[in-house]
């Protein structure tokens, strides 16, 4: 198989290199690796947390995995501009596999957190690294289509992990959802190592910004406590969350200085003077917080709430995978055929808003069918938007920078992950604490381990005196929230209706001058 295209003239001739498909079927099981994880928890998470007596921690197993891919993947980004790709690929692999290994051991809550995030740690170079290859060696033009198919592989496994999760719970046990990752994982290094060969790429050497990496994980996580610990571990003014809130800044403002004079910046100032790049990363930002935020919790909800077992919850959001499904390789098509994207992201960003409106409004007596088609809405937005937004940022960088452009680009994107998650999750054990507290019976909470080790089995199994007031405050907590993030998701639009439509590139640039520009200072105008 030919592994490069002998100059940049020849790579734009072929359009893209030889096997991509062998190519590309690594991709999408790397892929599939970081957006299972993301998801297979949801449906299991209700019933990991009783059992291990974490319910108050249920918000860390999420933000977790999330905090530790958000803070590395500018790193992958540019150690891939500079080192090149597929090596640390296969790391990104491993250290994933490492992770899962202590999940599925994990004794109690401390571990089975440290276990995801040391699975976040590789999940963000699988992320990163799939989306970043894709662009070694398809053209612009061309890589809508492969992208809707990346899409693809996030909506498949919204509902899989989902299906999955729950399987495993009411069969052999929670821990699988982690010992399946290791032929997942097995696989995917034999595929990457044996069929992923990229263009051959000139080693740039320079001193790594270790004093970026540093600022951007310490402000990075200052952030997330501080939406995390805010309103629960502490009150809002407290002295812990107005540290963390002078941490974060501090450091965000130190790690912008040292990024303006590094050699090669982890995250360089000058993607800054691109408006899409801009614009894209700011949208992209605001629908992480409303994606996450929202459905992260929903397996959750449909258990407590309706009464769903883990494996038909699982199943109650195959809608959202459908309608992600479909809007993501359509869209992609469409963008390879016409050329024309800019409407994509911007209609769905309305998509999400209207999701998001309907949902707040549910109630336990709502019809599960009518619940689907909510979450019907935000999938179709989620397809439109999300894989164009990175489509969009790729297309505004020569190939030199496009590994650190996607990571900062998804950065932004998880960082509003992050605080989606966090916050939400914060807001929601906060609220149904304090509604539990006030509506269970005197002698309501002497269940089992108490409230914190709630169970959607044992709820059902409580009278209904006790159950209807349990049901009801889950209720109550979330779907407000819901109401909340419908601003965020009108803002993206609002913003993303300024992106300028360039015409997408038909060829790939390559560095063949050993003396190529700094990523951190080129830009396609």
């Amino acid at each position: 198989m030919s592994t490069a295209a002998s100059s940049p003239r020849e790579a734009g001739a072929q359009g893209r290199e030889p096997g991509i498909v062998l190519l590309f079927v690594g991709l999408m099981l790397s892929m599939l690796l970081a957006a299972l994880n993301q998801m297979i928890l949801s449906t299991a998470l209700p019933t990991m947390v009783g059992e291990l007596n974490g319910v108050d921690q249920m918000l860390w197993v999420i933000t977790a995995y999330i905090l530790a891919a958000t803070v590395v993947m500018p790193v992958y980004g540019k150690l891939g501009d500079l080192l090149g790709r597929k090596n640390l690929l296969l790391f990104a692999i491993v250290v994933f596999m490492a992770g899962s290994v202590v999940g599925g051991l994990a004794p109690g809550m401390n571990w089975l957190i440290f276990g995801r995030a040391v699975q976040g740690i590789g999940g963000g170079g699988l992320m990163i690294g799939a989306q970043a290859i894709i662009a070694d060696v398809v053209p612009a033009r061309e890589r809508g289509k492969y992208m809707g198919f990346m899409g693809a592989v996030f909506a498949l496994a919204s509902v899989a992990g989902p299906l999955l999760g729950g399987w495993f719970t009411e069969g052999p046990g929670w821990r699988w959802m982690f010992w399946i990752n290791m032929p997942l994982g097995i696989i995917a290094l034999l595929v990457v190592g044996r069929f992923l060969h990229l263009p051959k790429r000139r080693r740039r050497r320079a001193p790594l910004d270790i004093t970026g990496m540093i600022l951007l994980a310490i402000s990075t996580t200052a952030l997330v406590l501080m939406g995390t610990w805010g309103g629960t571990e502490y009150d809002w003014i407290s002295i812990q969350i107005l540290g963390l809130l002078a941490l974060t800044i501090l450091t965000a403002v130190a790690f912008v200085l040292v990024e303006r004079r590094a050699a090669e910046p982890v995250l360089p100032m000058s993607l800054f003077r691109e408006r899409n790049f801009v614009l894209t990363t700011t949208g992209g930002l605001l629908i992480g917080v409303t994606m996450f935020g929202a459905i992260g919790y929903m397996p959750t909800y449909l258990q407590m709430v309706t009464g769903a077992s883990a494996t038909i919850a699982g199943l109650l959001m195959i809608p959202m995978m459908g309608g992600m499904l479909i809007t993501s390789i359509s869209a992609g098509h469409l963008v390879s055929k016409t050329g024309r994207y800019k409407w994509m992201p911007i209609a769905g960003a309305l998509f999400v808003a209207a999701g998001l409106l309907l949902l707040s409004m549910i109630a336990p007596a709502t019809q599960v069918v009518v619940i689907c088609l909510f979450l019907a809405l935000m999938g179709i937005g989620l397809g439109l938007s999300m894989q164009i937004l990175v489509l969009i940022v790729q297309n505004s960088f020569p190939n030199s920078v496009v590994g650190t452009a996607t990571a900062s680009n998804n950065f932004f994107r998880q960082i509003g992950a992050s605080l989606g998650s966090a916050i939400v999750g914060s807001l929601f054990t906060a609220r149904l604490a304090s509604l539990l507290a006030e509506r269970l019976p005197a002698d309501g909470a002497r269940t089992r381990g108490g409230v914190n080790s709630l169970t959607p089995e044992l709820v059902y199994e409580l009278p209904e005196a006790v159950r209807t007031p349990i049901i009801v405050s889950y209720n109550d907590a979330l779907t407000p929230l819901f109401l909340y993030m419908v601003p965020l998701a009108v803002a993206a639009a609002v913003l993303l209706a300024f992106v300028h439509e360039k015409p997408l590139a038909t060829v790939i640039e390559r560095d063949t001058d050993a003396d190529a520009p700094s990523p951190g200072v080129s830009a396609r105008q």
